[in-house]
């Protein structure tokens, strides 16, 4: 049993895709899956106009914006190996989202766009992977645009984020004038806008291409033979051991949009990208994905993924053991019993009923109120819990309330699921109960108030606090009395007291007027 387990696990890759708004993070997403044969043709966010979405964005809004909003899961076969792809929210504002998301993956796949280099989203999300030390793993996209020059955007990786880049193909030209891929690690060179095994031409011993090839007297192919010999020369050397501690990350060019250089991309990324590795468990121990006992940890709750049946998903990492339809688990939370009965895996917002799933798959819990972000579930005896999930304290706080007083139990029941799917966060007036949402960004707010309309058929008011700097109090030490306009007392969804301050002066004040307070950021 320990020994199928162990070879059902290292089949596993599970990896989130990384990048800034636009770098087309979501149209190499949706070209992985046309080679792994779930969808027949590829649509990028670009297709509004055609009624043609990316099979990632599933929501109205994404849809309607041509932007993700939402953490997608999909999953599919390739060569031999399950691929689970979490396609997280390159929108800033929904940040929080993408953390616990990275918190659930093995390796990650960092889009760049070529023209622009690295921008700031992907800058910060670089980080939190860093963080982790899990494997990233580079493309360089847009390369039928015109770019930046190779040799710059593979240094500007280790210049602004610290990391060696060792390249595995190289551009041979860009934009109108791009004409293929020097493969430097499969001695070859991939032909741009040629079919089938056409596309490749094998090089010689001396790693060029033969004489009787037009290609081998462009200037453009010349050029690349420099640039490549400098990089054997100069360049750094590929080594896995530093790829896997993430130290190194391999880069690939290409081009999502016209589906150039991404097949050798995946098949590259599934040799060299990690199996499920351990995780860390109450507090200190190593728990192995070949671990018999069943275990797992909730990273993402969405509601209403179909709206027709107003459902809510609680989205599993599953960490250890094997999962099978009717497993008895146990809430670590709560230490509540619950029977996983009904489980889905995931092609964006296809679902289908999943009856096995081992170390490294995600799968989709129907939940009706149990779990919440963060939830550990073990099967066995042994309590298992993982490690907290990153928190951020919102910055922009609104006051919420319903429209028409007539539908306030659907206004109540929308702002329950929302507030537990994590995108944003609850509080009430402590004197007056009113509902003031806090978020970290302000199209988190914009979503909220979409899908209160169109999912709970609820329209609400909001009324905008502005920027505030949220201090939690300890209980014992609060007077109601401390509060003022330029501090608003508030308490969460746990009933803890909090300050809104109106900003930093205000904060500062406060301290001077009750130096023996303690406030801190989180709880």
């Amino acid at each position: 049993m320990a020994e199928k387990l162990l070879d059902q696990v290292n089949k596993r890759r599970t990896f989130a895709i990384i990048s800034h708004p636009d770098a087309g993070k979501t149209t190499i997403t949706e070209q992985m899956l046309l080679f792994g044969g779930v969808i027949r043709s590829a649509g990028t966010v670009k297709a509004r106009k055609s009624g043609h979405f990316a099979t990632s964005d599933w929501m109205e809004i994404e849809k309607k914006r041509g932007i993700s909003v939402t953490s997608s899961v999909m999953q599919f076969e390739y060569e031999g190996k399950r691929i689970n792809i979490l396609d997280t929210p390159g929108h800033q504002d929904f940040s929080e989202d993408t953390y616990r998301t990275l918190m659930a993956v093995d390796a990650a796949v960092m889009v760049i766009d070529s023209a622009k280099g690295i921008e700031p989203q992907t800058k910060k999300l670089f980080k939190v992977v860093r963080k982790r030390g899990i494997p990233i793993f580079t493309f360089m996209n847009k390369l039928d645009r015109d770019g930046r020059d190779g040799l710059d955007l593979v240094a500007e990786l280790e210049d602004i984020l610290g990391i060696e880049g060792v390249a595995m193909n190289w551009p041979i030209g860009s934009g109108k004038s791009l004409k293929g891929l020097y493969d430097i690690q499969n001695n070859r060179v991939e032909l741009y806008r040629k079919d089938g095994d056409d596309r490749f031409i094998d090089l010689d011993s001396e790693g060029k291409l033969p004489e009787s090839e037009e290609l081998s007297h462009d200037s453009l192919y010349l050029s690349a033979l420099d640039d490549i010999e400098l990089i054997k020369e100069a360049g750094n050397t590929f080594d896995e051991e530093r790829v896997l501690a993430g130290e190194q990350t391999p880069v690939f060019f290409g081009s999502a949009l016209t589906n150039f250089g991404v097949e050798t991309f995946l098949k590259s990324f599934v040799d060299l990208a990690p199996a499920p590795s351990s995780h860390k468990v109450n507090d200190d121990e190593e728990l192995k994905p070949d671990d018999e006992e069943f275990s797992g940890f909730i990273f993402k709750i969405q509601a209403n993924m179909n709206p027709n049946h107003r459902d809510r998903i609680a989205f599993v990492r599953i960490g250890s053991g094997e999962f099978e339809k009717g497993l008895d688990v146990t809430l670590a939370r709560t230490g509540k019993a619950v029977r996983l009965n009904n489980a889905t895996e995931f092609m964006s917002s296809e679902r289908v009923q999943v009856s096995k799933a081992v170390a490294g798959d995600i799968v989709g819990l129907y939940d009706t109120g149990n779990f919440q972000i963060g939830d550990s579930i073990y099967a066995g005896k042994r309590k298992i819990v993982y490690e907290p999930l990153p928190e951020f304290t919102p910055e922009l706080f609104m006051r919420v309330t319903a429209k028409n007083v007539m539908k306030q139990k659907s206004f109540h029941k929308g702002m329950n699921q929302l507030v537990q799917e994590g995108a944003v966060q609850l509080y009430r007036n402590f004197n007056t109960d009113e509902y003031i949402l806090g978020a970290v960004g302000q199209l988190q707010f914009e979503v909220f108030k979409f899908r209160m309309q169109n999912e709970y058929n609820s329209e609400v008011e909001m009324t905008s606090l502005g920027k505030r700097v949220a201090r939690w109090i300890d209980p014992e030490q609060l007077d109601p009395k401390m509060s003022s306009s330029r501090n608003l007392l508030v308490k969460d969804r746990y009933d803890k007291p909090l300050f809104l301050f109106e900003n930093e002066f205000a904060m500062r004040w406060f301290h001077d007027k009750y130096p023996d307070v303690k406030l801190t950021e989180k709880l």
